[in-house]
């Protein structure tokens, strides 16, 4: 007995002292002046005005006029304190809050449930990922921002009090309250976010609210239909629940709001909700753990809590007294401070005032609450008032740094919680047949749109598990997704029993990657994961969310999450984490130093070049620093049809060919000591040795410094000299072994024609003098080469070594027989070789005669394939986990050699400028490269900018005519627009 007086008896000493040291968190810096603000007003206020302060009710900005002239009349008549806004839009609340202040004696404070964000209660405003999404970030600065911009986006609507952050310890799985609005399970997880999240916002003028008093963690009953029960000892609600609250309101918490719940070992009572209790709110949050700030209760229509009021103040009210607001009046002697959301405001405040008058509310009790509110509005500024501005609410509620923010929210958060056989990230694309199945009820095309940004993956689908597993046998790689809906952290996150049938059914013959975006607790119905390889949680289905667990996925962002709470197979806390693996990634221009803003005149010279009829459209795409920050479409396939362009269409990229196929193949053979710069044609190709290009080198052939003619018309000598049409002697309508180069549709060249192009070229002058001239020579020389050198055609080479495991699946030789007209773009209408629409084959008339695989010409491609060899040429040959080439090949081939010659070009690059006219803006760096193509295309890299710059277009259609995208400097102004859109380096 003497043990448990002195354990109490020290426990209320340092209770005590506890009380003395935590701060007020309503003072402000001029307490003087405070102070005399909030005497005044309250000296001016009549009893009724007094009491009406003690009120915050509820309003909807898109209520009825009735309705909101009802509000009118409790601000008027009632003087009410407070207004707690619920769904609507930004700017009606915005217009009818106004209203309201200025309906109002004394201003208003404003609250609103915006846990992560407006959005939660407002239409089309901004939203923050929810708190178990949160718990997964390691870094605490993050959260503290997400906390700022919230307070920023509240403050600027006018509202005051945010009902944030929630510091439920979530320990129940099957809560359906808390859930994903916790911040996890682990008690110091969850004070360090909740604190993060509690100084970002006050720190933005904005007053958190830490809530659900004193912890609505571990419950399975629903607080809106009944009350919960919390049936822990008080030791354990001490050490895990009070945790936090003790933490915050150390540091400063503004308000806590008490929750609806029956905590049997805190009151005694049976059933007593605990924003009645007095125990609870006076002797344990205002005395022992020292609380000075505004205290809260729950939405008093809670289910039961009138009932329990009625019985309990009919022990000290007498039979006089005015019927209802019974809890009202239980709430506010239990020590609350402002009673939230009244079931009848009217009455509980004529309840109240009678109770004044008859000594059971103290004149003491009344201004403590009444003055503590009066700091808080002071402390908002509600003594200098100013009405809300409505011009740019909308703008101002949906900030580009606000995007930022909440992708590197997610990208901090995406958990990877199982990875066998180090699956994730998906490298050796070229090893992989990948196909997604989507479970859910959601949407899940922005993850699969996005994972086809990084190789080949196919979307499976069908009502029959049979049929489905047939259709996978081709695959040897399955990505899951489990998509619910987004709208709000109570929808439904379960697999179903079918899914998860068929999820066990898929993993038998597949490696599986299993993505669910939604909370983690979806794993707890998953028996056996023994067959998963790989399970990534994401958390929420939004689209963000859905592009960033892609690039996750495929190394493009590092895993950085940990779990927030225990799950299944899985602990809190853990959580696999891997670096990046330099492949592109997407995001938006600012996280990469760069101006959305002055992007737009990309736009305008876009739009501009399609609506001048210079092409009829473009792809085009900028990276900086490895990430995607701009990929565009303009304008259709053609100018009299109605296909626009799609991020899949493919365009002829003419002689980018040359930098995308035959110059890496080249640079792999000078690594591995094959041929070097300095080989003569003579050494690899026998033929020349009696040739007058026998000592032309490989630098000077490609450096466009060997004088060579630039073309020859192949094809003018296989026309008819009358009719100026294919000649019968070389063509055929119908294919045969005689004549099986399809140079277009119904055809057919004459199969040894190719042997008679390698001889002209061999057999042709030099030019009379030594200078740079351009020529494709030398890549119908070195695509006889190469495809001698590994008895192979140049398509299949530049597959096997380069497209496939980059993931540049877009990127091939001869279209037409291989994907859908539809995604391919015409080049053409030829009068002149063809006499028809170039149409899935190559533009180029030597290409076309060489089956439509050529050394110069060839490859159709879309921006994002392009952009994927300019990274890995730019990242000195590495891209995605695998080094192509050394540093040092990189450097050699860009390299001008000749620039004292007045060349400017590298070994097969394209270089800058040495003058004024040349293939730039002028304002690039002179370690830049590139090339461009005759149909419009355009690729440049730049080491010192870090920058990829794509341009695809089919300016050639219908006929190629005037370049008027060469004439009108295209290219060139948008890359000129590109870099001043650069703000830093």
């Amino acid at each position: 007995m003497r043990q448990i007086f002195l354990y109490s008896f020290y426990l209320f000493i340092f209770s005590a002292l506890y009380a003395q040291n935590t701060p007020n968190p309503l003072l402000t810096n001029d307490a003087e002046a405070q102070k005399k603000w909030v005497d005044s007003i309250y000296n001016s206020m009549s009893l009724k005005e007094k009491v009406g302060q003690l009120f915050m009710v509820q309003v909807m900005s898109n209520q009825s006029l009735a309705e909101k002239n009802k509000v009118v009349q409790l601000i008027q008549k009632s003087h009410i304190g407070g207004i707690i806004y619920s769904t609507g839009g930004p700017v009606r609340q915005a217009k009818l809050n106004n209203e309201l202040q200025f309906a109002a004696k004394v201003p208003l404070l404003i609250g609103m449930d915006a846990e992560w964000g407006l959005s939660m209660r407002l239409d089309s405003t901004y939203a923050f990922p929810w708190n178990m999404t949160l718990g997964a970030i390691k870094d605490t600065k993050l959260v503290e921002r997400a906390g700022k911009h919230i307070g920023e986006h509240n403050k600027r609507l006018g509202v005051h009090f945010n009902f944030a952050p929630v510091v439920d310890i979530n320990t129940n799985p099957n809560n359906p309250i808390i859930g994903n609005r916790s911040f996890g399970e682990d008690r110091d997880n969850v004070t360090e976010k909740a604190l993060a999240f509690m100084k970002g916002m006050q720190g933005a003028g904005v007053l958190a609210n830490a809530k659900h008093f004193p912890g609505h963690g571990d419950t399975e009953t629903d607080s809106h239909k009944t009350l919960p029960s919390i049936n822990f000892d008080e030791k354990r609600i001490d050490s895990i629940e009070l945790y936090p609250y003790r933490k915050l309101i150390k540091e400063g918490l503004s308000s806590v709001m008490v929750a609806h719940l029956s905590v049997p070992s805190l009151e005694p009572r049976t059933n007593y909700p605990s924003s009645l209790s007095k125990h609870i709110v006076t002797n344990i949050l205002k005395e022992k753990l020292g609380f000075k700030g505004l205290i809260f209760t729950d939405a008093l229509t809670m289910k039961g809590a009138a009932d329990f009021a009625e019985k309990a103040v009919d022990g000290i009210a007498p039979k006089t007294m005015p019927k209802g607001g019974e809890v009202d009046l239980m709430a506010f002697l239990a020590g609350n401070d402002v009673m939230l959301m009244s079931e009848n405001p009217e009455q509980a405040i004529n309840r109240f005032v009678y109770a004044y008058n008859n000594k059971i509310i103290s004149e003491d009790r009344l201004a403590h609450s009444v003055k503590k509110i009066l700091q808080a509005k002071y402390k908002v500024g509600l003594n200098n008032y100013k009405p809300i501005g409505i011009h740019n609410l909308v703008e101002d509620l949906n900030r580009q740094k606000d995007d930022i923010l909440y992708e590197e929210l997610i990208e901090n958060a995406v958990t990877v919680v199982k990875n066998s056989d180090n699956l994730l990230p998906l490298m050796q694309l070229e090893t992989k047949t990948i196909a997604y199945v989507q479970m859910g009820d959601d949407d899940g095309s922005v993850f699969y749109n996005e994972l086809k940004k990084y190789t080949k993956v196919h979307h499976i689908k069908s009502d029959k598990l049979d049929d489905l597993l047939h259709k996978l046998k081709a695959y040897n790689t399955v990505v899951i997704g489990l998509h619910r809906s987004n709208a709000n952290p109570w929808k439904s996150y379960k697999f179903t029993n079918q899914e998860i049938v068929w999820l066990q059914e898929i993993a038998r013959n597949h490696n599986v990657i299993l993505d669910v975006f939604v909370r983690p607790y979806a794993l707890s119905s998953i028996k056996s994961i023994e067959n998963i390889e790989s399970i990534v949680v994401s958390y929420q289905n939004s689209k963000i969310a859905q592009e960033k667990s892609a690039q996750i996925i495929f190394g493009a962002l590092p895993a950085k999450g940990n779990l927030p709470v225990s799950v299944g197979h899985f602990n809190e806390n853990e959580g696999i984490h891997y670096n990046q693996i330099s492949r592109l990634g997407y995001t938006v221009p600012e996280r990469v130093g760069m101006s959305s803003e002055k992007l737009k005149k990309v736009d305008s010279i876009a739009n501009l070049a399609v609506n001048g009829k210079m092409t009829p459209g473009i792809q085009l795409l900028i990276a900086r620093k490895g990430k995607v920050v701009y990929n565009k479409n303009f304008g259709k396939h053609t100018y009299e049809g109605k296909q626009k362009v799609t991020f899949d269409a493919i365009y002829d990229v003419a002689s980018l060919t040359k930098i995308l196929a035959t110059l890496p193949l080249l640079m792999e053979l000078e690594e591995q000591g094959i041929v070097s710069l300095d080989t003569k044609l003579s050494q690899i190709l026998p033929a020349y040795k009696t040739s007058n290009k026998a000592n032309i080198t490989i630098k000077q052939m490609l450096s466009h410094y060997a004088r060579l003619r630039p073309w020859e018309p192949f094809y003018y000598h296989t026309l008819d000299s009358v009719t100026k049409k294919p000649s019968k002697k070389y063509y055929r309508s119908e294919k045969s072994d005689q004549f099986n180069i399809e140079v277009t549709k119904n055809l057919y060249l004459r199969s040894d024609y190719q042997d008679s192009i390698q001889k002209i070229i061999k057999d042709s002058d030099l030019l009379d003098r030594l200078r740079y001239r351009y020529s494709d020579f030398p890549y119908y020389i070195l695509k006889k080469f190469i495809e001698t050198h590994y008895d192979k055609p140049l398509d299949e080479l530049v597959q096997d070594h380069f497209y496939q495991s980059l993931g540049a699946n877009n990127t091939l030789y001869n279209p037409y027989y291989k994907i859908s007209s539809k995604k391919i773009v015409p080049t053409e209408i030829d009068d002149y070789y063809r006499h028809q629409k170039v149409h899935g084959f190559v533009h180029d008339m030597g290409a076309a005669m060489q089956n439509g695989v050529g050394g110069h010409a060839g490859i159709f491609s879309n921006a994002n394939d392009v952009a994927k060899i300019m990274q890995m040429f730019l990242q000195k040959g590495f891209y995605g986990g695998k080094r192509y080439f050394k540093p040092e090949t990189i450097d050699k081939f860009n390299t001008c050699y000749f620039c004292e010659n007045k060349n400017r070009r590298g070994v097969g690059f394209d270089k800058p400028q040495l003058d004024e006219e040349g293939p730039t803006c002028g304002c690039v760096s002179m370690t830049s490269f590139g090339h461009s193509g005759f149909t419009g295309t355009y690729a440049w890299a730049d080491p010192e900018a870090d920058l990829v710059y794509v341009f695809l277009a089919n300016r050639t259609y219908p006929n190629a005519g005037k370049n008027l995208l060469l004439r009108e400097n295209i290219r060139t102004e948008i890359q000129r627009f590109i870099y001043e859109a650069i703000e830093e380096n």
